[in-house]
């Protein structure tokens, strides 16, 4: 494509990552809380539970209903990671553990910023071109990326959760288009989900790009017909 007027991102897995591993974090957290379990279990229970979850997406719940929504959702998912480690038992208080849990993830610690990220962000702005964030996170997105410091180069940030429906569905592509006033052939977006981000952004007529980052350090991104861009310097 030409160069795009907006370019728009995933958050997770495409801006920053966790630092080690969900399944890590979670499991030091619980030992804790006298809870027992290996790292690798829960990064694989985890990752079960979060896949058969509902999209984080709340309709029709009113704004200030939501980030008890946002709480409840991740709390189930984290329940049913526990419960599937066979670990679940060992709680004494597994509300205040996922309290604890779920305040951490809003803050600067648990995540790190690819190294390319920046300088792409500011090589973009430089050159005119508007930067959105579309991701199915909640509403503490707005926390961590002011924390990485990342939201100073946004001009919009739409979250799932936020506008009542997730990616892949067109809607969320079309309210973060609706925020800069342009045409979905004029936009192009990036992310690591095939599903989510490349397929989603097809189907609401955006020009698309498949990041897969093989490690924490990698500048790799695919593209339709096993392509490999290295996208973050393709419109420097």
């Amino acid at each position: 494509m030409s160069k795009p007027k907006v370019i728009f991102l995933d958050a997770v897995g495409t801006l920053f990552g966790v630092r080690g591993s969900v399944g890590e974090i979670y499991s030091q957290f619980a030992q804790g809380f006298g809870v027992e379990v290996s790292a690798d279990l829960i990064d694989q229970t985890f990752s079960e539970s979060f896949k058969k979850a509902p999209p984080a997406a709340f309709p029709g719940i009113d704004s200030q209903e939501r980030q008890s929504h946002e709480f409840e959702w991740w709390k189930a998912i984290a329940f049913e990671t526990f419960k599937q480690a066979e670990v679940i038992d060992q709680f004494t208080d597994f509300d205040r553990f996922f309290n604890e849990l779920y305040h951490y993830f809003s803050t600067f610690y648990p995540w790190f910023v690819y190294p390319d990220v920046k300088s792409s962000l500011l090589s973009w702005k430089n050159q005119g071109i508007e930067l959105g964030v579309i991701s199915n996170f909640d509403s503490r997105l707005h926390k961590v990326l002011n924390a990485l410091g990342l939201k100073p180069f946004f001009k919009s940030i739409t979250i799932s959760t936020e506008v009542g429906t997730a990616k892949p569905d067109p809607k969320i592509f079309h309210t973060a288009l609706a925020k800069h006033g342009y045409k979905p052939h004029e936009a192009l977006h990036i992310g690591d989900s095939y599903e989510d981000d490349y397929l989603g952004a097809i189907e609401a007529g955006l020009s698309p790009i498949w990041l897969q980052r093989q490690s924490q350090h990698p500048e790799l991104f695919k593209v339709a017909k096993g392509k490999v861009w290295s996208c973050f310097q393709a419109f420097v």
